[in-house]
This record gives structure tokens, C-alpha cells and sequence, in this order.
């Protein structure tokens, strides 16, 4: 087996008397797609921000291809997160720039390249998510959301990491539009030989990005498995998740 890029090990975290994360354990190899499930309040964008050093657990730890990163500052965690992609959900693009300085930002301001250099990378890494050069010097508000998301994706492997967060990557899109987002993760995180983690709700994207599938509940992982036994979990949970029914052990949030 191929030792995890990402390793959290019964990570907790609490804000006051919320116990958001409840004993996380979750691993993602190179190569390996996995897609997280779970509903609003589950504890997702939380996990997330701790995977990512954002946020420091209250117990557990965080691997990073196999070093120890719980509590790692300053350079050290730098070095890792400029090993790691991240589309944000909606895109995130900064309005004030125009998508080829979306695509080159950290280019631009971490690494310090040539302006020349990170447009030519920017344009190029443009053409890797179908976006022609004609769009580089637009605003993200001169082009759809659909190409918004691309942006987004092609800002996300410039630096060609190791290890890709997918936060709602389809969300606001028609199934067409999502669909063909789909197909370019798919796409540039096999040509990277990267690990991908995705949270999503959409059942259509999970099944079509991951090669296993966990449901995240109450702060814990409740199921794991190949995304081709999804339907077959045995979990009441996830059949409701799943299925998108409002009865069962889920209560809705209204």
C-alpha cells in the first residue's frame, strides 16, 4: 500500500461547548480520490481548516506524507501548503484581478515569480482547463460561472501539488456545467498523479470524481468504503444521505 499524503488520526475539535469534531480518522494516498459526505453542521469546513493547518486540533494528530504537522508554524507549515491545491467553493476569485493574476497568485506574491513567467504559466495552465488565452486578461465578472470554476481549477494545479482540496466544486452549476467540471478533476488530478479530497453534497459529482466515499456525522466518520458500494453501505445514514430522503436518523436542519 502507498503511504497517505494526509493522515488525520482522531483529531477533536471544540469551540466552547460545540464538540464539533468527535475523533476524526481519514487518509488519502497519491493517486487516490476520496470524496467526503455529510450534511450542514456535520463538521466538514472543519475538518477541512485543521487538515490544512488553519485550525489546530484539541486532540489528535495530522500527518503529512508521514510527518507529524499538528502543531507546525511559520515555515514549516508553509512548506506544506505549498504542496496542496484548493478550489474554494464558488471559486473564490479576487474581482480586482483579472483571471490570469487569479491563476498566478501565489506565484506572484509566494513564490516570487517574473509577471512575464507567471502569465505565461497561468495561460498555459488556462489551456489545461479548455480556457483559451483570450480570457486572460478578463475580470471573473466577464465570464460565467461555469468558466469561473474552471479558473478556479486551473489556479489550483499551477503549482502541480501533491495533495488537491475540492470544497463544493460543482456548486451553483447546471448538471451539464457540473458535469463537465467533474470531467477536468478527474482529468488533471489523474495527470498529476495527485490525492484528492472533495467535499461535496452532489451525489452525482461523488460518484463520478471518487474512488471511495466517507460520511461524516456528528464529528465522526460513520462509513467508508468504494464509491461503487455507496448504495450497498448497510448504513442508515448514508442510505438517507444518499437517496436525499427526509425520514430517517438524519434530522433535517430547518
Amino acid at each position: 500500500m502507498t503511504q497517505p499524503i494526509l493522515e488525520l488520526k482522531g483529531v477533536e475539535k471544540s469551540f466552547g461547548s460545540n464538540h464539533v469534531l468527535r475523533g476524526v480518522d481519514i487518509d488519502v494516498a497519491p493517486g487516490r480520490s476520496l470524496v467526503v459526505l455529510g450534511g450542514s453542521g456535520s463538521g466538514k469546513s472543519v475538518m477541512l481548516k485543521n487538515a490544512l493547518g488553519l485550525m489546530t486540533p484539541d486532540a489528535g494528530k495530522i500527518l503529512f506524507d508521514g510527518k507529524d504537522v499538528t502543531k507546525d508554524q511559520g515555515k514549516t507549515r508553509e512548506a506544506m501548503r505549498s504542496r496542496i491545491g484548493m478550489l474554494f467553493q464558488s471559486g473564490a476569485l479576487f474581482d480586482s484581478l483579472t483571471v490570469w493574476e487569479n491563476v498566478a497568485f501565489r506565484l506572484l506574491n509566494a513564490d516570487k515569480v517574473k509577471r512575464s513567467d507567471a502569465k505565461e504559466q497561468a495561460i498555459e495552465n488556462l489551456k489545461k482547463v479548455r480556457l483559451g488565452a483570450s480570457v486572460a486578461e478578463l475580470r471573473p465578472a466577464e465570464i460565467s460561472g461555469g468558466m469561473q470554476k474552471r479558473v478556479a481549477l486551473a489556479r489550483a494545479i499551477i503549482t502541480k501539488p501533491d495533495l488537491i482540496f475540492f470544497d463544493e466544486p460543482t456548486t451553483g452549476l447546471d448538471p451539464i456545467t457540473a458535469d463537465a467540471i467533474n470531467d477536468l478533476i478527474l482529468e488533471q488530478v489523474k495527470a498529476l498523479g495527485a490525492a484528492a479530497v472533495t467535499i461535496t453534497h452532489d451525489m452525482a459529482s461523488a460518484r463520478k470524481v471518487a474512488d471511495e466515499i466517507a460520511m461524516l456525522f456528528e464529528g465522526k466518520i460513520i462509513w467508508r468504503g468504494p464509491a461503487s458500494e455507496i448504495d450497498r453501505s448497510g448504513n442508515d445514514h448514508v442510505d438517507q444521505f444518499v437517496h436525499g430522503r427526509a425520514d430517517g436518523p438524519i434530522q433535517p436542519s430547518l
